[in-house]
């Protein structure tokens, strides 16, 4: 099967939207009261996403997404805790309806309630409520709640160890993904989603911070930012501090995914990185719409160039399906317990690219801006 483990609810129904503008406006002036999440229908619900992510996830001989909310509507730089608190909760609910709804396409991915320098304990309690309850797989962590401005310490630091705890109990892993930037230097889709991306493997290289959590697992997305690109930089680095090879510190516990959208760049991050440490993502409907017009090839649909990056069978079985099962074991569960229709298969190396570009040019229309 091909499963892509980086999806965001960008096209959720309007009433969600309203909900957050709301808790703003509270924010700004307490004479008004404490919103709370409108309702919305099933239909509305199956709507957003039978016309969106699971037309084009379909389109384009996918099976199941990672679901998660919209990153950049995350916005971890508003202070107040509980308004974050409400925002992640209202949030993820609506994720675990699609689930529900449509649970052989959608497995939960949840948004932390994460402020600039508050304890982790809502965070955790908030990941520990997903999972009990909710049947989700693993988080977003955002090394940035700033928004662009890096208040907080490196995700090495004793800070963050309550949510790894929690993490590791539950056996569920992170997906790094930073929220909108307040700074103007930094383009949110552009800059700042990508910088966080390389430094977040740079804090790894610099620490031991899988010595203390064996267990602990991440994804680092858009292909990890500058990473691949500058592999031997790293170890360069590396060698200078004196520190291990980042092969042989890192890749037992990162991985990154294929959300790179032109044909050379998988094939770099495939030749650096390795099969065993690339998950197949498209993040469709996200920061990047449309068809490259070199191509006619959607830019998003990265299945086209995964599918060109030369990889042997039992490679593209790893990157399609095998090590989303391996580095999210709930998912696996998951999948297992539904049956065969989501029992482990082979993908076969002669499955074809779908031409999905005009495809995803029209479910992006209908799509929300930004992710």
């Amino acid at each position: 099967m091909i499963i892509d483990i980086h999806g965001h609810y960008t096209t959720a129904p309007p009433q969600l939207q309203a909900f957050r503008d709301a808790q703003l406006a509270a924010l700004a002036d307490d004479r008004l009261p404490v919103p709370t999440p409108a309702a919305i229908s099933d239909d509305a619900i199956r709507e957003s996403v039978s016309e969106n992510q699971l037309k084009v996830l379909r389109e384009r001989d996918g099976d199941l997404m990672l679901f998660s909310p919209k990153a950049s509507g995350m916005e971890h730089h508003v202070p107040d805790a509980g308004t974050a608190r409400a925002w992640a909760a209202a949030s993820n609910d609506l994720v675990h309806r699609v689930t529900e709804l449509l649970p052989r396409h959608f497995a939960g991915v949840c948004q932390l309630p994460q402020t600039p320098g508050s304890p982790l304990d809502d965070a955790a309690a908030e990941l520990r409520r997903c999972v009990d309850e909710l049947g989700f797989v693993g988080c977003n962590l955002n090394p940035d709640p700033s928004g662009g401005h890096w208040t907080s310490p490196p995700l090495t630091d004793p800070y963050w160890f309550p949510l790894y705890e929690t993490m590791t109990e539950l056996d569920v892993p992170a997906m790094i993904h930073v929220s909108t930037s307040c700074n103007p230097s930094f383009h949110t889709l552009g800059a700042h989603y990508l910088n966080a991306d390389t430094s977040v493997f740079m804090q790894l290289l610099q620490g031991d911070l899988f010595a203390r959590f064996p267990a602990l697992r991440f994804v680092i997305p858009h292909g990890g930012g500058a990473v691949p690109y500058h592999w031997g930089r790293y170890r360069g680095l590396a060698m200078r501090m004196g520190r291990p090879d980042p092969a042989e510190l890192l890749l037992r516990n990162v991985y990154f995914d294929t959300c790179v959208y032109h044909q050379p760049g998988i094939d770099l991050l495939h030749r650096v990185v390795g099969a065993d440490n690339v998950l197949f993502a498209s993040e469709m409907l996200g920061a990047v719409r449309g068809a490259d017009p070199d191509t006619g090839v959607a830019w998003d649909d990265t299945k086209h160039y995964v599918d060109r990056a030369g990889l042997n069978p039992e490679q593209r079985r790893q990157v399609f399906e095998g090590n989303a099962r391996r580095v999210y074991p709930l998912l696996d569960a998951r999948l297992i317990a539904q049956g065969p229709a989501s029992a482990p298969a082979s993908t076969s190396a002669s499955a074809s690219a779908s031409a999905s570009a005009s495809a995803s040019a029209s479910a992006s229309a209908s799509a929300s801006e930004g992710r």
